[in-house]
């Protein structure tokens, strides 16, 4: 057995990123935008770093303040968050962030993002209900029976649809719910837990670098840019196939040697034997090729489930809430369906949202990072540094150099929309000085997150390793290749 050196839990790392972003607050000026809001009433709110002042609803402010935004996107609601004012930045009295606020940064991070850790406990626990019901295994049972031999086929299949969810409608933590149920069943097919975590975080984060309609980044993001958000659409789909096509001939070629040699596997030779964090498969049970109708009857309610909360995103513009209160009445549905008793379903409902529980502080510890930098007011800082960098550049230069500051931003906001309100009404007028076509901006944002999105740490790689039980360091050994692969392919397109 090889030689194992493991690096830290998931959430030590991230520890560690809150201190360097604490002492990244002493060195780096502290410094910010104006920015520019619209909830309701009859008037905007310009915050600067002393005072709010109210300015008229109108598209003369915008284009005074030099705006690029259409008055209609704000009435309307597809610019919900305040943005960024051209020209606005300023500095401030440095603002340190000492012990204290390292210690509450991880509290605040779980304050922040308490409706994603309900949402994430509130999916553990319908998981472990359903599991209990034994209707999981035999189904997997049967779809492992029915793949044999073609299980390339459902990395191929899986990972396609992965990229099209996060790159039409923006699914992002919803894909956490898939590894209970696919993790069992590459396992049986002789896979590693590396494939189930590249098929589910690899083809969603691939969806996201190429948006073609998702709303939580295209969107936002060309309507803050002064853009249609359709102007491009055609070359993003086709960045979608392209991308997710390469990334699933990797995967798979990964995959088959794993299943031709299990000691090949990248989580072996880093982690050594690590045991799956759910029940495998046994394909010899005597249900292995047949399912009864209360099984039958339960996977429809799974199936369903997750049918109602594409269409809830989608259609009717549900969001945490919403989607947590789904899974709990699935879970409902489930027990009644099993007729468990009262106590019975509260304490496996409990149980598996204590199974997740690990994963839920790792979401909110990895906000902490950004609460750190936004207290220290160098967010804004780096972002106008990054401005000035770029802002003389020819334009295949300006364009390159764009996607490399929109990785490195990915470090310290994380969020896709706060990225887009942030950054684009800077950058978008940048890009018209250096003659950049406002659709290729919007491009190199999103390159620059799905790149990066594959690693940063204040993402959800973490949350997806902890719940795939494999450690960082063996997905960087099997990531790395691609994300060059990426970079250049990203890289060619923008100058082409």
């Amino acid at each position: 057995m090889p030689s194992i050196k493991k690096l830290p839990t998931p959430i030590t790392i991230l520890m560690l990123v809150i201190i360097l972003a604490a002492v990244a607050t002493m060195f780096v000026p502290a410094g910010k935008y104006d920015t520019l809001g619209y909830s309701s009433g009859s008037n905007f709110q310009l915050s600067k770093s002393d005072q709010e002042v109210s300015l008229p609803f109108t598209q003369h402010t915008l284009d005074s303040l030099h705006v690029l935004i259409k008055l209609e996107k704000f009435e309307n609601g597809d610019i919900r968050k305040p943005v960024s004012v051209p020209g606005s930045y300023h500095q401030l009295p440095q603002k340190t962030q000492g012990i204290i606020a390292i210690v509450q940064a991880p509290l605040k991070g779980i304050y922040d993002t308490i409706d994603i850790i309900l949402f994430v406990l509130m999916i553990g626990g319908f998981i472990n209900v359903f599991y209990s019901t034994g209707a999981m295994d035999k189904g997997l049972i049967a779809l492992s029976h029915r793949m044999k031999g073609q299980e390339a086929w459902l990395i191929i299949v899986l990972t396609f649809l992965f990229s099209l969810g996060g790159s039409s409608f923006g699914m992002a933590e919803e894909a956490l719910v898939f590894y209970p149920v696919l993790i069992p069943l590459f396992l049986a097919a002789g896979y590693d837990l590396l494939v189930p975590v590249a098929v589910i975080h690899g083809g969603n984060t691939l969806g996201y670098l190429s948006s073609f309609s998702n709303p939580f980044s295209t969107i936002i993001a060309s309507n803050a840019a002064g853009i249609n958000w359709a102007d491009g659409l055609y070359g993003r789909l086709a960045v979608m196939i392209i991308t997710t096509s390469i990334f699933v001939v990797y995967v798979v070629r990964y995959a088959k040697k794993v299943k031709k040699d299990p000691a090949t596997s990248l989580v072996f030779r880093t982690d050594g034997i690590v045991k799956s964090p759910y029940p495998s498969i046994n394909e010899d049970d005597k249900f292995a090729e047949s399912l009864d109708i209360r099984s039958g009857v339960l996977l429809v309610i799974f199936a369903a489930t997750f049918s109602v909360l594409i269409f809830g995103v989608v259609v009717l513009d549900w969001w945490l809430l919403e989607m947590s209160a789904l899974f709990v009445v699935a879970s409902i549905v489930v027990a009644l369906v099993m007729r468990m008793g009262e106590r019975e379903f509260i304490e496996k409902f409990i149980k598996g949202a204590e199974s997740l529980l690990g994963v839920a502080f790792i979401i909110g510890v990895a906000r902490g990072v950004t609460t750190i930098l936004d207290a220290g007011n160098i967010s804004g800082s780096l972002l106008y540094y990054a401005s000035i960098v770029v802002s003389q550049m020819p334009p295949s230069l300006f364009i390159i150099s764009l996607l490399v500051v929109y990785m490195l931003l990915t470090l310290v906001i994380p969020s896709s929309s706060g990225m887009a309100v942030v950054t684009m009404p800077i950058l978008g007028s940048l890009a018209v000085v250096a003659g950049v076509p406002g659709k290729d901006i919007v491009n190199s944002y999103l390159f620059g997150m799905g790149i990066m999105g594959l690693i940063t740490p204040t993402g959800m790689i973490l949350p997806s390793l902890a719940l795939a039980n494999v450690s960082l360091k063996a997905w960087w050994k099997f990531i790395w290749p691609m994300l060059l692969v990426l970079f250049l392919f990203c890289a060619i397109w923008l100058v082409i």
